[in-house]
């Protein structure tokens, strides 16, 4: 009984066009461009974004989580276009998607935003609109169950944080239980980092030590985020034992001294007389080859 699951995060698809700025247009969205056009354009490639694909793709793997932040600025353009490149992953129900504060940079009428990417972001067997796209969402995989939560909200010029919620916390903590008693591997996928202290205050999840209190008491076997465009591990004692908190890099950034290379997360999860067992392989970006190379392999046992 093994279940293979990709993880990536953070994509910034490229073909922002300057004309649909002013089109448009807001002033968050105005800083937003400078910055795009003056560093992050040449920093975020298509071609290293497409290279992660491929090598998910010829994994082969049984699903895939993508926590957010496919697109920059949110401009009205930017939805369709990460809804294609979603697509070629292959059908919407494999692969699972939470939205990420630039995804939700600015408030965009839901005909010209998340509307495009609900197919990847909703439960199996259900329609998704306007006002049934709840989280989280569930969606099941076999022994696996994929819980789906969105931390981005438009925020003021400066800011990058997110916040899950009350309501989001109150149905987490039921879903959580539930899935726990039932047997189910449980895998959380939320963009920010969801323990308090692995971000700087304006990217931090404003509500993460309530998110914290319901993971420890509910527990859960696995959380995945992105944010921080590094690859990240920590650890967290929840009732369900030690439970790994994996962040991923972004999945188009080039690397330098400054940044992580793109890459991607491969985990392989069975059950084995009676306790689950993960382990991670780390895939990277290699400008040497220009190609996604095998990394490190980690058992996540118990620290």
């Amino acid at each position: 009984m093994s279940f293979t699951l990709a993880h990536l995060s953070d994509a910034h698809l490229a073909g922002l066009r300057k004309r649909e700025i002013l089109r448009n247009f807001s002033s968050k969205r105005m800083i937003g461009a400078v910055s795009w056009f003056g560093n992050r354009k040449r920093r975020h490639q298509l071609a290293i974004a497409n290279a992660v694909r491929d090598s998910i793709l010829d994994a082969k793997v049984d699903h895939i989580a993508l926590t957010g932040d496919l697109v920059n600025i949110a401009t009205w353009n930017e939805f369709p276009a990460a809804a294609t490149w979603v697509s070629s992953f292959g059908p919407p129900d494999r692969l699972s998607f939470v939205p990420g504060n630039h995804d939700t940079y600015v408030s965009v009428p839901w005909e010209n935003g998340l509307k495009h990417l609900t197919p990847w972001m909703t439960p199996d067997r259900h329609e998704a609109t306007a006002e049934t796209t709840l989280f989280p969402y569930v969606r099941m995989r076999r022994t696996m169950a994929l819980i789906g939560l969105n931390s981005g909200r438009p925020q003021n010029f400066f800011s990058a944080a997110g916040t899950v919620g009350e309501q989001q916390l109150r149905d987490l903590k039921h879903i959580l239980a539930m899935l726990g008693q039932q047997g189910f591997y449980r895998v959380v996928m939320i963009h920010h980092p969801p323990l308090p202290g692995l971000a700087p205050l304006r990217k931090a999840l404003t509500d993460a030590a309530a998110l914290k209190q319901v993971l420890v008491e509910e527990g859960c076997e696995l959380v995945l985020h992105g944010h921080n465009h590094r690859f990240m591990l920590n650890w967290l004692e929840t009732r369900s034992g030690h439970t790994p908190v994996i962040g991923a890099p972004s999945a188009s950034i080039q690397g330098d001294k400054f940044h992580e290379p793109a890459g991607w997360n491969n985990f392989h999860i069975q059950r084995k007389q009676g306790y689950w067992q993960t382990e991670l392989t780390v895939q990277r970006w290699s400008q040497a080859s220009a190609q996604i190379e095998r990394g490190e392999t980690i058992t996540l046992s118990p620290p």
